[in-house]
């Protein structure tokens, strides 16, 4: 049976494939392809040759492909440069499984852009936002935003190459950078562009300002290089004075002591999704987000000058994973995706709702972490504990800070404060005994 070949073409078309690429084209019973690239070499392709059109037709690519193959024809996918580099190729290996094909690759629009700008590339990451229109970017986007993977790459690494698309254009990029807080950084980002590469009307810019790209007309289809310096910071450890708190002071942050202990209770994977019930400040919530980096933070708070300061403090602190709305809970956590940890520092008088709504939602093996300076908070969440059946472990945490007074220091000391834990079973039949879990 003849092999589906995936050949790679860029936008100077014929002239610009190899003499194998050309006799595979000029063989060829069938083409698959944009109609951008159908167009470029239509001219030279066999008589009898049947050409498919995939613009909106992506999914039926692999059935037309297979049906071809089994009647024996040679078949030809053409994709845009490299297929294996956000392109078909990938796609089509899992529908039609690797034996069925072969890669032909051209040479990718990644390197040639790379080329025209005298940059090298070596230790890129490539993203893309090539799909629907995204809508502009709001600090606080869901993962379910057309940016938000391209944001995270961009937040995590100095250079990222991106693929766009006519919809989310490099200029659509700058404007959510700039939302992001990313134009009051030192030293601030620049961004070279590639748009329309191998036309006539090809055009090339480098290192330009977010001010500059963000109402810079780039005709698709356009690349995009971003430079800047990752806005990471500690991700654990943070000192109260880092965030924006209500003045005066009413205690509506977890203290730095508090925050570590939680945080290692809650022991979040990189990709951890965690909801943050009562956020406050945001300190929590925001340190697992660094913590998490390759996950999200959802955030709910009920006191609208205390979330306007839990968003300040993301915004100015950098974190694009976490998103907060403001509002009573368990008022719309329905909406939000099962997770991981669930972090609850604030009840609003809903303590036994939100204890039972935690743990029927965790994903296996989640954790649930609370915080009470109160005795009757803390025996009302324990006696919710041993309704649900649930293993936990409860530790009383009483920390004193170093005050001045006179030419020496004297130990202030804190509000108690209680951290219970608890922890989902993987499963039914293998629960984690106490013991073990109050070890940890």
């Amino acid at each position: 049976m003849k092999r589906i070949h995936i050949l790679g073409i860029l936008d100077d078309g014929w002239e610009g494939l190899n003499a194998r690429a050309r006799a595979l084209l000029a063989e060829a019973d069938l083409v698959i392809g944009v109609g951008r690239t159908l167009e470029r070499v239509r001219p030279h392709l066999a008589a009898h040759a049947a050409v498919r059109d995939m613009d909106g037709a992506l999914t039926q690519a692999p059935t037309w492909a297979a049906a071809a193959q089994a009647a024996g024809q040679a078949v030809v996918v053409l994709a845009t440069g490299d297929p294996l580099c956000h392109g078909i190729g990938s796609y089509l290996i899992d529908k039609l499984g690797g034996a069925a094909l072969e890669i032909v690759p051209a040479l990718s629009t990644l390197q040639l852009a790379f080329a025209r700008w005298q940059k090298p590339w070596q230790d890129v990451r490539i993203a893309s936002c090539h799909g629907q229109d995204a809508g502009e970017w709001q600090p606080g986007a869901p993962p379910e935003h057309g940016l938000y993977a391209l944001m995270r790459a961009i937040a995590l690494n100095p250079r990222v190459f991106a693929f766009t698309s006519p919809a989310n254009d490099p200029a659509r990029l700058a404007r959510a950078l700039l939302a992001a807080g990313y134009g009051a950084v030192t030293p601030p980002p620049r961004l070279c562009i590639a748009s329309r590469l191998l036309h006539a009307d090809e055009a090339i810019h480098i290192d330009l300002t977010l001010a500059e790209v963000a109402n810079l007309a780039c005709p698709a289809p356009a690349v995009v290089l971003v430079e800047h310096t990752p806005r990471l910071g500690p991700a654990f450890g943070l000192e109260d004075s880092a965030y924006a708190q209500r003045t005066p002071e009413k205690g509506l942050i977890t203290k730095q002591e508090a925050r570590a202990l939680s945080l290692a209770k809650l022991a979040l994977q990189p990709d951890a999704r965690v909801w943050d019930i009562g956020a406050g400040s945001g300190s929590v919530g925001l340190e697992c987000a660094r913590l998490a980096p390759f996950g999200h933070v959802w955030a709910i708070e009920k006191n609208a000058a205390d979330a306007a300061l839990a968003r300040a403090n993301s915004l100015r602190l950098g974190i694009g994973n976490y998103t907060l709305v403001e509002g009573k809970a368990p008022a719309g956590l329905a909406d939000w995706p099962d997770p991981d940890a669930v972090f609850i520092g604030g009840s609003g008088g809903e303590l036994p709702e939100l204890i039972a709504l935690a743990l029927a939602r965790l994903r296996p093996g989640g954790r649930l972490v609370m915080n009470f300076v109160t005795l009757e908070n803390l025996s009302t969440a324990l006696q919710v504990l041993a309704s649900q059946s649930a293993v936990w472990d409860v530790v009383q945490l009483q920390a004193s800070r170093s005050q001045p007074i006179l030419h020496m220091h004297r130990l202030a000391a804190q509000n108690p404060v209680w951290v219970v834990t608890a922890i989902k079973p993987e499963n039914d039949s293998c629960k984690p005994l106490r013991p073990a879990l109050m070890a940890n």
